[in-house]
């Protein structure tokens, strides 16, 4: 991603890069899961039994769901999943954040000014890598994020922990049931990476070419904030596709295109954009600490990295 300014003497190491992502990415999570929780159960809400005419639908709105979730199962049903979650951002966010920047320079063979397409190939290919290590934990963390918070040891809850999830799973469907909804979730991420990499890239460089802000605080967030909107847009329909067939039962889909068939045709084109303002508080909260909390802890590791150095 574009630097400047007085950061250009702060040059990350790779290594660096991958641990400051995978950080910041859970600092992002711990701040906005509930809202990713009520994404969650907003997007799978009328999978099991569509709604009838006249029929109050369970979660309503964003806080409405959050009230909901609150108020039956108590604060803490927002956050299930959440070891999972943390356990997917130090994998996930780690390769397509951190690694950006190297296949960046890749495709550009070291160049300084990259094409757009050599960005997209850039977000594509770590999107893709990032998807290959973390699905496991993703499919957990849905699973989670989906199961309505029950007493310890009720019929109706799934996985009683997040271990227990991975164990379950693994025995009851296979190595590859960690890995269900692989084929949507790289669709889904390359698309989410190319948009959302490649949107703060290019703002952010165009924000310090025109020298409207420094390369601060306020010039993230900026950059931050419309890359979260303009992944939303894109992004929003293979998501709802991708938690209800991660979601699902053995069986209830035959694959991805099977669900979102059904969805249309059950649900109607509406239903591919089900918890869009969720979705969108969410991303667009999640980049912003993200992306601001991933330039101070790189820049704080590059500057405590560099006084070491001038110690010895």
């Amino acid at each position: 991603m574009a630097d400047g300014g007085r950061s250009a003497d702060l040059q990350p190491s790779v290594l660096v890069k991958i641990f400051s992502a995978g950080a910041a990415g859970c600092v992002a999570d711990l701040v906005t899961f509930p809202l990713d929780t009520a994404k969650v159960r907003l997007q799978i809400q009328g999978e099991a039994k569509p709604l009838v005419r006249g029929q109050r639908a369970t979660y309503q709105g964003v806080f409405g769901t959050i009230f909901t979730i609150v108020n039956s199962e108590g604060a803490r049903g927002l956050y299930n999943g959440l070891i999972a979650g943390l356990h997917r951002q130090m994998s996930f966010a780690s390769v397509r954040v951190g690694l950006y920047d190297t296949m960046k320079h890749f495709y550009s063979s070291g160049s300084e000014n990259a094409s757009i397409v050599v960005r997209l190939l850039a977000g594509c290919t770590t999107g893709a890598m990032a998807v290959a290590v973390a699905q496991p934990t993703d499919v957990v963390k849905i699973r989670f994020q989906a199961q309505v918070r029950m007493p310890q040891g009720s019929a109706a809850t799934r996985y009683t922990s997040t271990m227990e999830a991975y164990k379950t799973i693994a025995r009851d469907e296979g190595i590859r049931g960690l890995w269900k909804g692989c084929l949507p979730n790289i669709t889904r991420n390359a698309i989410v990476n190319c948009c959302e990499m490649v949107t703060y890239d290019i703002i952010k460089e165009r924000i310090l070419r025109s020298k409207l802000m420094t390369d601060n605080m306020p010039c993230h967030f900026t950059a931050a904030f419309a890359a979260g909107f303009c992944t939303t847009v894109v992004a929003s329909p293979v998501d709802v596709i991708k938690t209800r067939y991660m979601n699902s039962l053995p069986g209830q889909y035959s694959g991805a295109f099977n669900c979102a068939f059904t969805m249309l045709f059950k649900e109607g084109p509406t239903a591919f954009y089900k918890g869009f303002l969720a979705s969108f508080l969410r991303l667009g909260s999640w980049n912003i600490v993200m992306f601001m909390s991933y330039e101070q802890i790189k820049r704080g590791i590059a500057r405590l990295h560099k006084s070491l150095e001038s110690r010895l």
